[in-house]
């Protein structure tokens, strides 16, 4: 099997987690296409003793890791906001989390991407725990049709220290809820009860306020396509409790323009 043909299944998963540590598809993007033009013009770059998923994330890591920002370092000085609270998060352990929670990889697998020995990566993700845990809350609106799953994402906001500003179950109540509530994060489903879009009720809201958004879909895959542009923040259902942590951790992390607005606003 030739090299392209191992990597192109895996390139949807690897510009979702490129996207979340950046914090833009555009972003998150250029890394990816850095990664793959370190590979064409040298292809031992890529560990053919592993399977392509971790071979492919272990490349990625690599460039990112090289770049003084995201190894930790002191940047130029300016730049967006998002680039100077980049320096104030400790990027290995964020890492790390995303890896094992969002992406599914074990320990040992996330271990050698990221080129540490099992112990060391297990106090990353340690150390990361803590910072998410250190998170400033926030109110969340949940937009989410099915009453189990809605009730699901409430318990587990709320224990992540969040409050839930309320529960939307159609495009036009998640739209007048927003507006009203003003909550700090979203969280939608994109299919929703009416037959209407999470995706048209979140392009509603974000025309009168900037949100952080993370969407929620059993087929991630249909809005990972590179054909328009992509939701930077995914849940796939069945979701996982330490996906949903590390993602509204992201989400929040990211979200310089609403942070600029409080601040001006205050």
């Amino acid at each position: 099997m030739s090299l392209a043909a191992m990597i192109a299944p895996q390139l949807p998963y690897l510009r979702r987690y490129a996207r979340a540590l950046s914090g833009s598809q555009a972003s998150g993007d250029a890394y990816v296409v850095a990664m793959l033009e370190a590979l064409i013009e040298d292809p031992s770059f890529f560990d053919s003793s592993l399977d392509a998923k971790t071979a492919l994330f272990q490349a990625f890591s690599r460039i990112w890791n090289a770049m003084p920002i995201n190894a930790g370092q002191k940047g130029r000085a300016g730049g967006a906001m998002a680039e100077k609270r980049l320096e104030n998060i400790t990027p290995m352990p964020r890492q790390a989390f995303l890896l094992t929670a969002v992406e599914g990889f074990a320990p040992d697998q996330a271990a050698r991407i990221l080129g540490v020995a099992p112990d060391d990566f297990s106090r990353l993700v340690e150390s990361a725990g803590r910072e998410i845990s250190a998170q400033v809350s926030t109110s969340v609106l949940i937009i989410e049709d099915e009453p189990v799953i809605a009730m699901d994402l409430e318990h587990l906001v709320t224990g992540l220290g969040h409050v839930v500003a309320g529960n939307a179950r159609t495009r036009d109540e998640a739209v007048e809820m927003a507006r009203r509530e003003k909550p700090g994060l979203v969280l939608a489903d994109i299919r929703l009860a009416d037959g209407s879009s999470g995706l048209d009720a979140v392009h509603d809201i974000l025309k009168s306020f900037q949100i952080p958004v993370v969407f929620i879909t059993a087929y991630p895959e249909t809005l990972l396509t590179g054909e328009r542009p992509e939701p930077t923040f995914l849940i796939a259902k069945p979701f996982e409790e330490d996906m949903v942590r590390a993602v509204i951790s992201q989400a929040l992390f990211f979200d310089a323009k609403a942070m600029k607005e409080t601040a001006t606003a205050a």
